[in-house]
């Protein structure tokens, strides 16, 4: 019998905008293979994305669970053997440039 899988819940939308970053890449490097990460947030954080996809290598595995205009869920989980494996995002994901986070270029990582 496989244990369950457990999901660890970090909203961005509590954190401040110039901390965000640095502590997602800090959350995501405190979880273990396997592990997941449940992101919330108020925007789609594609530079984000972006970035998570070049520090990591393939090592991280993007899964929108859910994309509108209220909140963003995306599951970001570990996968060790999977370092150099490229990272497909869904099409809606790559499409139309910056992430839009108040109109204002990425809202996740500004000031």
């Amino acid at each position: 019998m496989q244990a369950a899988q457990q999901s660890h819940y970090f909203d961005a939308r509590g954190v401040a905008k110039r901390f965000r970053h640095a502590a997602i890449f800090g959350a995501l490097e405190s979880l273990g293979d396997g592990e997941t990460m449940r992101f919330i947030n108020d925007h789609d954080p594609l530079p984000l994305l972006d970035q998570i996809i070049k520090r990591y290598q393939g090592q991280v595995r993007i899964n929108y669970q859910q994309r509108s205009d209220d909140a963003v869920i995306i599951d970001f989980t570990i996968d060790v053997d999977a370092r150099g494996t490229p990272v497909e995002l869904p099409e809606a994901a790559t499409a139309g440039g910056g992430c839009g986070g108040g109109g204002s270029g990425c809202g996740c990582s500004g000031g």
